[in-house]
């Protein structure tokens, strides 16, 4: 059966029906990496991937109610209690300096306090992660959500929050991103872009100002490092996502699931 002509993983060009080897860049395609890299590509694709992070954010909020139930310390209506919060991957300087619970960088993202919390927080991804996916691809996007959370609860952490969660320090990495790129962009869709997110930061700030308990510092990190990850990565009318992208995100979603994974095996043990 004749092969159809497919996009190569490694330099992103077509490639005719026949050919087995890339005329472009000397890839092969049957090699094993080929085939998981096209696979990888499409399930880390479009809508499938923004759903599977609010997926990802409810499963684990069910997941600390649970355990507060099991464990009886209440966190009020319909939150998890703080004992859950520190066993699932809360973060901060007192997991950090007193237990070296440095992975929590990356679970603190996906626990939330509050059911107003994670349906606020899983609001504002919805709208905006599809809008970064489109212009700097689903991968890149993935990344800098990833990258960019972690950045937030580094600043957070430097500048001595002792404890912290909500994936509110990854969703302003996508708003950093955008912020980037209608700035370098330009023109009248560039500048529409940067007046409207900038419009949110600034939001953003006098909400943290006028509510307690609001992580400022881990919004400001995240916004940050959505600007610099926006930057060096940069998007799709510059360069077209490519197999360093693919593989980037591959890495960022095993690094997830493996500090979520662990933080559960944890708090099972605890148990």
């Amino acid at each position: 059966m004749t092969q159809r002509a497919i996009l190569c993983p490694r330099c992103r060009r077509l490639i005719g029906s026949e050919e087995k080897i890339c005329s472009w860049c000397g890839a092969s395609r049957s090699a094993p990496w080929w085939q998981f890299m096209n696979w990888t590509k499409g399930a880390m694709g479009g809508d499938w991937l923004v759903k599977a992070i609010i997926t990802a954010n409810i499963l684990y909020f069910a997941v600390s109610l649970l355990l507060t139930a099991q464990s009886g310390g209440g966190g009020g209506f319909f939150g998890p209690g703080q004992t859950a919060l520190f066993l699932l991957g809360a973060t901060g300087t007192y997991p950090i300096d007193h237990f070296g619970r440095y992975w929590t960088l990356v679970s603190a993202n996906y626990l939330h306090g509050g059911i107003l919390h994670i349906i606020f927080n899983l609001m504002a991804l919805k709208q905006i992660a599809p809008w970064v996916s489109n212009e700097f691809g689903t991968s890149r996007m993935f990344t800098i959500y990833t990258v960019g959370g972690v950045a937030g609860y580094v600043v957070s952490y430097m500048a001595g929050v002792p404890f912290t969660i909500g994936a509110s320090a990854a969703v302003c990495s996508l708003i950093g991103s955008l912020l980037y790129y209608g700035k370098s962009r330009g023109g009248a869709y560039g500048s529409s872009v940067y007046r409207e997110v900038s419009g949110w930061v600034i939001s953003l700030f006098i909400f943290g100002l006028i509510f307690p308990g609001i992580n400022n510092w881990g919004h400001g990190g995240g916004i940050l490092g959505g600007i610099v990850a926006g930057a060096l990565m940069g998007y799709n009318e510059r360069r077209r996502e490519n197999f360093v992208d693919h593989a980037l995100a591959l890495i960022c979603c095993l690094m997830t699931l493996g500090a979520l994974g662990w933080a559960v095996m944890g708090a099972i043990s605890a148990n």
